[in-house]
């Protein structure tokens, strides 16, 4: 039975306490607003819960098992070298996400935000109806701010279950599998796929575009795909998915490829597509809030809605579904419910890829650059150059600059190579202060370190190269 209840006065809530809404909470916060937060499931989201941070704790189990494996190259050997998969799943949940999930908790207590936990459904345009369980609690606000995220796309012909599976279950397998097939390269798909083809699984990834990970150039994700092939995976790209039929313990999948119909086998499939926004689940009509064609919340540049009292942010609105994307965008909207100016500006949004080598992009592209109608040139410095990805014997990959041809300003970025989603922050700090090529070619890089490529490729932009 639902306990009735009296309308609580709220000031500004948010929706969501993924790494967009806590973040958006806590800076609201700060601006002086009481704040309350709603959360259906977890703190910190599908990010902390089961995105970003556990795909990235098995990312680093696995390369350490590999790479422990097979040291020969440094004159190391080591015999009889296992893995005990119940304590990597352990420690990965354990240590890893309920600290970080913990300390978000903890945190939104710190800065006084309101916690209330249950599912959120708008009841007209500035009221909100809380249900946990049997229990239910109408509350009104002056402000909101929707970031309620996003879920796995579900394809036909591919209904998850016990060995059809989404990008969650990839990360709580109860074993490791012999055989793994992916349906979808993009950058989910190939993240889980190199943890567990580094932990010895015949991985098979089949993507529907003619690129592996699309969202990349081209000779960036070569580099990938070679290291995938060295680990004995299959990527097939071209391929549609038709289909999977479930065997017991097994399951085959029905593909096209090149006109041709194709079956693979495997002990599991894990369907990495993307993601959906969460907007059909909250009730966004009785609130009056515009959607795109596209099932996104329509926001202008402090990510206000069609009813001006709520802001949406992350996964629900337009761009790309990252976390830092979202936490940005709910820093900006906090700001403009205490009449800041703030607006979001996404230049130099950051994009990485976690796979071996490491790929991350920022800005412009060339051929991005040639679109907006900027004369730039391109700028490559090879991984090969640098001392200290040399000693690491991680030296496929390069960074590459982006600059204008007239003054050198730095426009774009794009690297492949070791520890590049950290590399990238220099230049993408360059990107979004107007900085040129000169900027960072002047400033003094500590040695041996993997920051130095950049230094050296601005002093290619230059002209004036010293180490190639």
């Amino acid at each position: 039975m639902v306990v009735g209840d009296f309308a609580t006065e709220l000031d500004t809530v948010v929706i969501g306490a993924g790494p967009g809404g806590y973040v958006a909470a806590i800076r609201a916060a700060q601006l002086g607003q009481k704040v309350a937060i709603v959360e259906r499931e977890y703190f910190g989201g599908v990010c902390l819960n089961v995105g970003c941070i556990p795909s990235k704790a098995l990312i680093q189990a696995a390369h350490v098992y590999h790479q422990t494996k097979h040291p020969e190259i440094f004159g190391i050997s080591a015999e009889n070298v296992t893995v005990d998969w119940s304590k990597t799943q352990d420690w990965k949940q354990n240590q890893v996400v309920k600290k970080m999930t913990s300390g978000v908790e903890m945190l939104l207590k710190k800065n006084k935000v309101e916690i209330i936990e249950g599912e959120a459904f708008f009841s007209d345009r500035d009221t909100i109806r809380v249900v946990s369980g049997d229990n239910a609690q109408t509350y009104t606000f002056k402000n909101a701010i929707l970031a309620n995220g996003s879920r796995p796309i579900e394809i036909k012909g591919f209904p998850f279950g016990e060995r059809i599976i989404d990008s969650t279950g990839g990360l709580n397998l109860p074993e490791i599998p012999k055989e793994l097939v992916i349906i979808g390269g993009g950058v989910i798909g190939s993240e889980l796929g190199s943890v567990y083809a580094n932990f010895g699984t015949k991985v098979t990834i089949l993507e529907g575009s003619k690129q592996f990970i699309p969202s990349f150039d081209k000779d960036m994700t070569k580099l990938v795909e070679k290291d995938f092939k060295a680990h004995g995976a299959e990527i097939v790209t071209n391929a549609m998915a038709k289909g999977a039929e479930v065997k017991g313990d097994r399951v085959v999948v029905t593909y096209e490829h090149k006109g041709e119909e194709k079956t693979v086998e495997a002990d599991y499939i894990m369907v990495t597509v993307g993601r959906r926004p969460n907007t059909d689940q909250v009730n966004l009509e009785l609130a009056g809030i515009d959607l795109d064609d596209r099932g996104f919340v329509k926001v202008d540049k402090q990510g206000r809605t069609s009813n001006p009292h709520v802001f949406a942010i992350g996964d629900i609105v337009p761009g790309p579904m990252l976390a830092h994307k979202a936490s940005y965008e709910g820093k900006v909207a906090a700001a403009a419910i205490s009449g800041e100016k703030d607006e979001v500006d996404y230049v130099a949004m950051p994009s990485v890829c976690y796979t071996n080598p490491e790929l991350a992009t920022a800005g412009h592209t060339k051929d991005s650059a040639k679109e907006a109608g900027l004369d730039v040139k391109v700028t490559k410095f090879p991984y090969g150059g640098n001392g200290r990805a040399v000693a690491l014997d991680q030296y496929s990959g390069f960074v590459r600059l982006v600059t204008t041809k007239e003054d050198n300003v730095v426009v774009g970025v794009q690297i492949a190579g070791p520890s590049a989603s950290d590399v990238m922050a220099e230049v993408v700090l360059a990107i979004e202060a107007g900085m040129n090529a000169e900027d960072i070619a002047l400033t003094v890089h500590a040695h041996p370190t993997l920051a130095e490529a950049t230094m050296d490729a601005a002093e290619a932009a230059l002209g004036s190269p010293i180490h190639m």
